[in-house]
């Protein structure tokens, strides 16, 4: 904790001297950095002049030069901050969502229709991470009988991408979305029309049909919403999970234990918004 407070005073000057630099005036609060520098500033000015700049950016780089380690606690009260305000724009904006991503009657899922718990998942067919993510989603759902999973095709790595998401989706109108689902994601190769469509007649669905229904307004609609969706929540990566009003975004390596401490939480403590 000393180097935080030890610290302080050069910090301050740094942020002075790029505010400086940048051609703002400051207040006379150079004693911060130094009484020498005070000391040499004229009273009528709030400025820096280049050589108090160039005192301040020495002292700056000598003290950062032996304690490097504090831009590493500098970097990470930065990313808990951002986190921090990250989370507090997903909170509100579940709120605002949760009719569309937990609600939505048309949207494609497995597991219990029923299921006391929701798990959201935004994926791409063609994300790495994504096909990760299926062994933890798969091994939830056989584990765990009372689960709903959602799934939100957000097709982010172009068309071939969107060609497959347009696959499933018409599968879901036979009853087939997670075999297609599991086989896209599953299957070695990139993603597209051509291989959704094997995938689709290798289990048994109406071809002719599928072909009319992965393009009709209905299946156009649900990815408009989708990416709607993820844009006003603010998610721009896939895999994202949502269990309630926790989250997973990525496929982190412990993604299944994940995946039910959140489950498990929800159910001991319910949740307002799903």
């Amino acid at each position: 904790m000393q180097r935080y407070i030890s610290g302080s005073k050069i910090f301050t000057g740094l942020v002075l001297a790029m505010l400086a630099t940048a051609g703002f005036f400051l207040s006379a609060t150079s004693q911060d950095v130094g009484a020498e520098t005070a000391a040499s500033k004229p009273a009528a000015s709030s400025a820096f002049n280049p050589d108090q700049t160039k005192s301040i950016e020495k002292i700056v780089r000598e003290f950062l030069l032996k304690h490097p380690e504090i831009l590493l606690d500098v970097q990470a009260a930065l990313e808990k901050k951002m986190e921090l305000a990250r989370n507090a724009r997903m909170e509100k904006s579940l709120a605002a969502n949760a009719e569309l991503l937990f609600k939505d009657a048309n949207a494609a899922y497995t597991g219990n229709p029923k299921g006391d718990v929701t798990v959201v998942e935004f994926f791409d067919y063609n994300c790495g991470y994504c096909k990760r993510a299926l062994i933890g989603v798969t091994k939830l759902i056989e584990d765990d009988k009372n689960v709903k999973v959602v799934f939100k095709e957000l097709p982010i790595f172009g068309k071939e991408s969107e060609d497959a998401a347009r696959v499933a989706l018409a599968a879901r109108v036979q009853g087939k979305y997670w075999q297609v689902h599991k086989d896209l994601l599953s299957t070695p190769g990139r993603a597209n029309e051509a291989k959704a469509l094997r995938i689709a007649a290798k289990h048994g669905l109406d071809m002719t049909r599928l072909k009319a229904d992965m393009k009709s307004p209905a299946t156009t609609k649900t990815i408009e919403e989708v990416r709607q969706l993820a844009e006003n929540m603010g998610i721009n990566g896939t895999p994202h999970f949502f269990v309630g009003n926790r989250m997973i975004p990525g496929a982190p390596d412990d993604l299944l234990a994940q995946l039910k401490k959140h489950v498990s939480t929800i159910r001991k403590e319910g949740c307002s918004i799903c």
